[in-house]
């Protein structure tokens, strides 16, 4: 199959490399600069090269800013059986935008980045494929996530960005707090230095992805259990009441025991 990945950035090269061995693969970047460590595949500049490729399957691996506007910019360059496909972590606008095309599509979501997975092992990592769009497109993807051993979810666009809202929303903004109130420790914990890793990680994400996220339709209500729950235990600590703690970490511990194996001290 011809495949044609839109920008060389991390995710891009990730396609690239994963797909360039058994498919005819070719990248379209604007800036030679980040086509350096690119192999075996082509490299095009130009819109015309796209044309003269005649891609079957597209990958879009663009900051989610462009994900849009670069697929208006190259769709009239596609033959018109070329599937089109994105891999953004926020799907809103995308499906109205893919309806107006007239295209076959395909939408996943790779649930993991370079900046914290393994990416020579991803048994433990998640992946969904959005059950909208075409049949053949999410056959492609779905083989494709099964070989490098992810475990895969079927959602539709709605239910994506609901997921998103939860599993992304809550991570980021507990990160923004800890972020927001943190002070530099010459001889910190090692919890404190999990977190700060975990805070350098999404901190380095790009500025408009964080907003995006977090100004999916979904987030409010999941940032609200946040507020709830930091009032609950402000209370607690206020009046020191050892009791209401004992039930609030009783509750805690129930609530995370299907993901995490705690020890009873």
């Amino acid at each position: 199959m011809r495949i044609l990945v839109l920008g060389a950035g991390k995710m891009g090269s990730f396609f690239i490399d994963l797909l360039s061995f058994d498919h005819e693969v070719a990248v379209f970047e604007r800036d030679p600069q980040r086509m350096r460590f690119t192999y075996n595949c082509q490299r095009f500049t130009q819109l015309e090269e796209i044309k003269a490729f005649k891609p079957e399957l597209l990958i879009n691996a663009v900051t989610l800013k462009y994900t849009i506007p670069v697929f208006r910019e190259v769709i009239p360059y596609l033959p018109k059986q070329c599937i089109i496909s994105d891999i953004a972590s926020v799907k809103t606008d995308l499906k109205d935008f893919y309806e107006s095309t007239g295209m076959r599509y395909v939408s996943t979501h790779p649930m993991f980045g370079p900046t914290f997975a393994n990416l020579q092992q991803l048994s433990e990592e998640n992946a969904i494929i959005i059950s909208e769009g075409d049949y053949m497109g999410r056959i492609f993807f779905k083989d494709l996530y099964q070989k490098l051993g992810l475990n895969i979810y079927e959602y539709s666009f709605e239910e994506h960005d609901k997921t998103v809202a939860y599993s992304l929303s809550i991570p980021f903004v507990s990160t923004f707090v800890f972020a927001a109130v943190m002070k530099h420790q010459d001889a910190p914990g090692t919890t404190f230095k999990r977190h700060m890793r975990i805070a350098k990680g999404v901190l380095n994400e790009d500025d408009y992805l964080l907003q995006e996220i977090l100004f999916n339709p979904y987030t409010h209500d999941q940032v609200a259990q946040i507020r709830t729950e930091l009032k609950e235990l402000l209370e607690i600590i206020d009046n020191k009441d050892a009791e209401g703690m004992k039930g609030y970490l009783t509750k805690i511990r129930n609530n995370v025991k299907r993901d995490i194996e705690i020890r009873q001290g």
